[in-house]
């Protein structure tokens, strides 16, 4: 009998990590989804110079970014973080991008996507919560 509730104990917390996973690797599909859109064709991302006083804001479903960052200027390129609340601010995910000066390289997006929202994600408090990370270029 302990055997049998032992295993089906396992069971249940595979499926539900599963799930979760899920919820983590959809979050950051749709971010990244939302930063190619704004990269290609709002041209949100392009090498600005001289260096801007802030980030570029991504809307992502009429919805404003919890934070954008600029992480680094230099003459060869620009790196911006931002950070989405998804889902109604169920889920978060985090976007960075590195875009170079023009002509001069290849623009790499990377977006991290969490099952949990943004407050969680800033200050976990010993949350456990599930990440997934995907990445694109051109």
């Amino acid at each position: 009998g302990l055997a049998l509730g032992s295993l089906s104990y396992k069971q249940q917390v595979l499926a539900s990590s599963a799930v979760e996973s899920q919820y983590a690797f959809y979050a950051a599909d749709a971010a990244l989804e939302c930063a190619l859109y704004a990269a290609q064709q709002q041209n949100l991302f392009s090498y600005p110079s001289p260096a801007p006083p802030s980030a570029p804001a991504m809307l992502c479903d009429a919805v404003a970014p919890v934070s954008a960052e600029i992480l680094s200027y230099t003459p060869s390129r620009w790196v911006v973080a931002t950070r989405l609340s998804l889902d109604a601010g169920r889920r978060c995910a985090d976007v960075t991008v590195y875009k170079p000066a023009p002509g001069s390289g290849t623009t790499y997006l990377f977006s991290q996507g969490y099952d949990v929202s943004c407050a969680t994600v800033s200050s976990p408090d010993g949350a456990r919560f599930v990440s997934r990370g995907i990445r694109a270029h051109y």
